[in-house]
């Protein structure tokens, strides 16, 4: 196992590596640059060339690269000159917002979809399963915005009116409020709802993969029950793959929140990218960029390490 975390560790690294090289030098190829970014389209070229020598623009791409990668090894992820203010400062404040976005709408998601995939599974080719089947299947067809415009137009707009049309404000310490709570509703809705189409859609497959195995006609011979079977054996196996997708799923759940969060001007790191990507402030860019890279790496990280705890295979492989 020992051997196992250190090659999967060393993969991570060439991961991160990998995408601070790449996002890096896209960053730098965008039209304008920092300088006309943040001095305006009246700059003086006079005006851009100093802005540029005081913070080492005007070297050599690998030298600031090179920079840029001390910086970070020293947790430095640079300085917005947008906003006045470290881009670590930033991401700190609106992270935890993201977290909680994602966090929740992800437990709805499988709390929801798990349940879902198992009764569609056992009742397979039935009215609930084509029922379920062509919700999902028009769920997970709909991009993340247009379910939250639709949500806003039925929920938030007359003749409802029942919730807010935009996620809750503030530092994230008054979001146990009551209207607080109520204006999170339709942001965790929306990414909740395409959440449960996919994860649904795996958890049926894998279960119905798992139910015509041998281990489950041998449990069913020595007398185990049709419920023993299926939540002591199939469902802990048929839950592997979901393991795996959850994993390979967060770049993707961000890249729902960031739209989801812009629609809803929710003060989270996707608006934040979003509205950096608008102003080409490069910095947030490059340091949100770097915590989603990090953030999926270490969630397959994860998810491989619990392979482990819910198939013992691993193990004896490894």
């Amino acid at each position: 196992m020992l051997a196992f975390l250190v090659r999967r560790l060393l993969q991570s690294l060439a991961v991160i590596f990998g995408v601070t090289v790449i996002t890096f030098v896209l960053t730098r190829m965008l039209p304008g640059g920092v300088a006309r970014a943040i001095l305006g389209p009246r700059a003086s070229p006079a005006e851009i060339a100093a802005f540029n020598h005081e913070n080492g623009f005007d070297l050599p791409g690998w030298q600031q690269y090179l920079f840029y990668v001390q910086q970070l090894l020293h947790g430095n992820l640079g300085f917005s000159y947008r906003l006045n203010e470290s881009v670590g400062g930033l991401l700190g404040d609106h992270l935890p917002k993201t977290v909680l976005l994602l966090g929740v709408a992800t437990l709805i998601a499988l709390g929801v979809a798990i349940p879902l995939g198992v009764l569609q599974a056992v009742r397979r080719n039935r009215v609930e399963d084509y029922f379920f089947t062509s919700v999902s299947f028009a769920l997970y067809s709909m991009p993340a915005f247009w379910i939250a415009l639709i949500l806003i137009q039925i929920f938030a707009s007359p003749p409802l009116n029942l919730l807010a049309p935009i996620g809750p404000q503030g530092p994230i310490s008054t979001y146990l409020e009551p209207d607080q709570l109520t204006a999170l509703i339709l942001p965790v809705a929306s990414l909740a709802l395409v959440t449960i189409a996919l994860f649904s859609r795996y958890m049926r497959s894998s279960m119905l993969d798992n139910l015509v195995m041998d281990y489950v006609r041998t449990a069913r011979a020595k007398g185990v029950s049709n419920a023993g079977v299926l939540y002591r054996h199939v469902l802990r196996n048929a839950l592997i793959p979901i393991v795996t997708l959850l994993g390979l799923s967060l770049p993707g759940i961000f890249g729902g929140a960031l739209i989801t969060e812009a629609i809803f001007n929710y003060p989270g790191m996707g608006f934040l990218f979003w509205d950096s990507a608008r102003t080409r402030d490069y910095p947030v860019l490059l340091g949100v960029t770097f915590v989603v890279a990090v953030a999926t790496v270490v969630g397959n990280l994860l998810a491989d390490l619990f392979y482990a705890v819910v198939d013992p295979r691993v193990r004896i492989a490894e």
